[in-house]
């Protein structure tokens, strides 16, 4: 049975409120087993640097077996994963229904919730992933945030290095003075009645990143949806909760679903679909939330009913048609398959919405960028996180492309930086970076690149 069939997977739910998740002991015999299993497997050696880890454990152990490797050993293996879910979608061969059982992300997902259980997080890493009330209370002041933030400012990065452990040449998201939601309703669309999409109703998810730190890809996704004759209302309820995931925070995630849920029900009751901006928060809402609240029928609802971004868009233009007014964009495009896009097992949806452009070429790089949300900017894992992109930043650069693009818009601006830092500084500035809604907007004639 092909891991790359999504009708063969089967997900468990995740058993976080029982108090047998947080057994260490039980923890421990699990995790031995389905590192065995992996040992004896090594399909997934060059996804993410948790599989080196664990290899390099077994292969330096005195019986080169696992059975000689300390669990106090494990650390370095949980804190390298992602939770990208690309070894448990499109590469482990012993998945359920498998009898094997494996779900290597969940597992280290476990790890990190019985850490976080036992000894909380630490005060600055619970701090860095309050998305949005960290936003509310830097917007005031966003040109001095983003100024002192800037990886180019070596002083005031050499002090967030030490204080938040933010590696001082990671980029750190922008903020915007005014959230994309105020900019919404400050600038109303009208719909085009005409256009094939006509009758269409979405509510746009803006997302954290979208709503506070690059507005221009959520309105792109609206000037692209009114265009086409959809109509669509923003909505922001609050963050997904995917940073807090990261950190084992269960509880805070199933927190923000039970509210995002709540607050979504009545646009689908009114028969809108639920259009998420970005793969990350896609892959939340339809996937992790269910799995974390399995019997909660909002959250069970709403899943059924949200779309990812790339996805909507094929779907519109193949059923329903394409809206007068696009050109060729005269240049070529790369593109980065993002991996929580990929965990979705959607197909690639980005390059198929990009090849709508006519005359335009999309090349696709479908491997990991390195970056793994929050995790690649750390002091700890940048220098990984460069190392696991290598092969992105040196394709983006042989393809030659005028566009270089990625789902994932932190992916994006990794893979910019991996780039630059490669000492090829005059290629990355000789690339014009965008995100695909963006690219295919600009095509439309609905919004400039710089």
């Amino acid at each position: 049975m092909s891991p790359h069939d999504p009708h063969a997977l089967t997900r468990h739910p995740i058993d976080w409120e029982n108090p047998d998740f947080y057994d260490e002991e039980k923890l421990d015999e699990e995790t031995r087993r389905v590192f065995d299993v992996c040992h004896g497997c090594r399909r997934c050696f060059n996804l993410c640097d948790s599989f080196p880890r664990l290899f390099d454990l077994v292969d330096e152990s005195p019986t080169g077996e696992l059975d000689s490797v300390s669990s106090d050993d494990f650390k370095p293996v949980v804190e390298a994963c992602t939770l990208c879910d690309i070894c448990f979608v499109n590469k482990c061969p012993y998945v359920p229904p498998h009898s094997f059982d494996i779900d290597f992300p969940h597992l280290m997902l476990r790890h990190r919730a019985v850490e976080q259980k036992k000894n909380g997080t630490g005060f600055v890493q619970a701090q860095i992933v309050q998305m949005d009330r960290n936003a509310k209370l830097t917007s005031p002041i966003a040109p001095i945030v983003n100024a002192v933030t800037n990886e180019k400012n070596t002083l005031s990065r050499t002090v967030i290095s030490k204080v938040a452990g933010i590696h001082p040449k990671a980029a750190i998201p922008k903020f915007t003075r005014q959230s994309f939601v105020s900019m919404a309703a400050k600038n109303p669309l009208t719909f085009n009645k005409t256009a094939p999409g006509y009758g269409e109703k979405v509510a746009l998810y803006a997302t954290c990143y979208g709503n506070y730190h690059k507005p221009s890809i959520a309105e792109a996704a609206r000037k692209l949806l009114a265009h086409h004759g959809v109509d669509v209302e923003v909505v922001y309820p609050r963050c997904c909760g995917m940073p807090l995931l990261e950190q084992g925070n269960i509880a805070k995630v199933a927190e923000a679903a039970v509210s995002v849920a709540d607050d979504m029900m009545p646009w689908i009751d009114k028969g809108y679909k639920i259009f998420t901006l970005l793969p990350s928060c896609a892959l939340m809402l339809k996937h992790e939330w269910p799995l974390i609240l399995p019997d909660n029928s909002a959250v069970k609802q709403l899943a059924e009913h949200t779309v990812d971004a790339c996805e909507y868009f094929v779907h519109l233009f193949k059923t329903r048609g394409i809206a007068e007014g696009i050109r060729p964009l005269g240049n070529n495009v790369t593109l980065h398959l993002a991996c929580h896009s990929r965990a979705q097992n959607l197909g690639a949806k980005a390059a198929e919405m990009l090849r709508f452009i006519p005359g335009t070429t999309v090349d696709v790089i479908e491997r990991c960028s390195g970056h793994g949300g929050s995790w690649g900017m750390m002091v700890d894992n940048f220098e990984v996180a460069l190392k696991i992109g290598a092969p992105v930043f040196k394709q983006a650069v042989q393809k030659n492309n005028h566009f270089i693009s990625s789902e994932c818009p932190l992916a994006g601006d990794h893979i910019r930086q991996g780039i630059e830092l490669s000492n090829k500084v005059d290629a990355a500035l000789s690339f014009t970076h965008a995100h695909p809604l963006e690219i295919i907007a600009h095509a439309f004639g609905l919004m400039d690149l710089i």
